[in-house]
């Protein structure tokens, strides 16, 4: 078949997935250990209406993807991607942004272009990346999200393609660190993912692997989120549950960028409570990490998540990348739009009382910022920062997009 035959076939069969709910229960596992996920028993849920938004702010986030996407569909280039020069990532998020877009859907043209374009970057071995395989695991996440909510999308009852997403979750479950590339569960490499196999894990190609098998409906006992768990539970500022040096006496709450060769943070060090320097915390990391320990099934009970909800109350801010130095709280900004929104979603609560006590709706003050920050052709680009590539218009365009599609619908 041809790839064109594909895609079309593709657009016009049935649902291979529905992501279960964040809260769905699993074995229970009493234990606390950085790779123990807590007992299942009470389930991660919105609470009755907590996942609608008010009518209103759900009107606004319509308005503004509508703009976005008009932006986005100019901005196709003629081969069918996005910066396709960058590879399929890029490309794969501003699909997904496009298919769950009301005024486009995946059955648009530019959609199906789209799809052909990252369809020719599907290798032998399941992933979907780039020819110099140097984001194997940031493009095949981002590709299997995409194709996960094409499959939502078409509301069907069957996929022709139920092998083509097997093996991406495969793929990605592959280069995960664990026994079979020698690491032990007491190794800080355990669990983790890098940007492609071999190379150091970080929380963020992390979390995007979870939120990719956890969109494709990977079921919550598999081995993955278990072993996941141990390395974002080492990425957590947090003694009481991480063994690491780095984190000793450490009672945060926040997260770091990665647990390996000693820890790093993108935000560098900070002053720590008792005394001395301490890798410093920040909010991109710490909501990335938050929805991966909610995705991966613990409880609201489990201290690792309580402590990441009483950061996240101290440091509540829409207006920059929250606890990063003053000089660089603008970078990964869009990015940080785009975690916080499915953060707050799997959270499933309509507001969030900080440490003031002030309460605050997430849905509307997001909506509020975005489209203040929308610029007049209907794209977002974070002007000030080019750090993560969000000088680039289409990406922080599909990270906004994304984020007001959670707004709306959860996605």
């Amino acid at each position: 078949m041809s790839t064109h035959s594909f895609v079309r076939a593709l657009l016009l069969v049935p649902l291979l997935v529905v992501a279960r709910p964040a809260g769905a229960q699993q074995t229970p596992d009493t234990q606390h250990s950085p790779g123990a996920p807590a007992a299942q028993t009470e389930e991660v849920q919105a609470k009755d209406g907590a996942a609608r938004p008010p009518d209103e702010v759900a009107r606004q986030a319509r308005e503004l993807t509508a703009r976005g996407a008009r932006f986005l569909l100019a901005a196709q280039e003629k081969e069918g991607g996005w910066n396709g020069e960058m590879g399929p990532g890029i490309t794969c998020l501003v699909l997904k942004a496009l298919i769950e877009e009301p005024s486009v859907g995946p059955q648009h043209d530019a959609v199906r272009r789209g799809l052909e374009y990252v369809l020719r970057a599907q290798r032998d071995d399941g992933g979907i990346y780039g020819a110099e395989g140097l984001l194997k695991n940031y493009e095949s996440s981002v590709a299997l999200s995409m194709f996960a909510s094409l499959e939502r999308t078409q509301r069907t009852a069957k996929s022709a393609d139920a092998a083509r997403l097997a093996k991406l979750r495969d793929f990605l479950k592959k280069h995960q660190w664990d026994e079979d590339d020698a690491k032990s569960v007491d190794d800080p490499w355990y669990g983790g993912a890098g940007y492609g196999h071999g190379k150091r894990p970080d929380l963020s190609n992390t979390q995007m692997m979870l939120e990719a098998l956890h969109d494709s409906g990977l079921p919550k006992d598999d081995p993955a989120y278990k072993k996941a768990v141990s390395f974002i539970s080492r990425c957590q500022m947090l003694a009481e549950t991480n063994d690491q040096p780095f984190a000793r006496g450490a009672t945060d709450g926040g997260f770091i960028y990665s647990p390996a060769n000693a820890g790093e943070s993108k935000a560098g060090e900070a002053e720590a409570a008792g005394g001395g320097m301490a890798l410093r915390c920040y909010g991109s990391m710490t909501y990335a990490g938050f929805k991966s320990l909610l995705y991966a099934g613990l409880e609201r009970s489990d201290p690792r998540v309580k402590a990441a909800l009483e950061w996240i109350r101290r440091h509540w801010t829409l207006d920059f990348n929250p606890n990063m130095p003053d000089a660089q709280s603008r970078e990964g900004l869009y990015y940080y739009y785009h975690v916080f929104a499915r953060a707050m979603n799997v959270w499933g609560e309509r507001e969030i009382e900080d440490a003031r006590g002030e309460k605050h709706d997430w849905r509307r003050e997001l909506v509020a910022k975005l489209a203040k920050l929308q610029r007049g052709d209907g794209s977002w680009v974070n002007a000030d920062e080019q750090r993560w590539m969000e000088g680039n218009p289409s990406l922080a365009t599909a990270y906004s997009m994304l984020a007001l599609h959670a707004v709306v619908s959860g996605g």
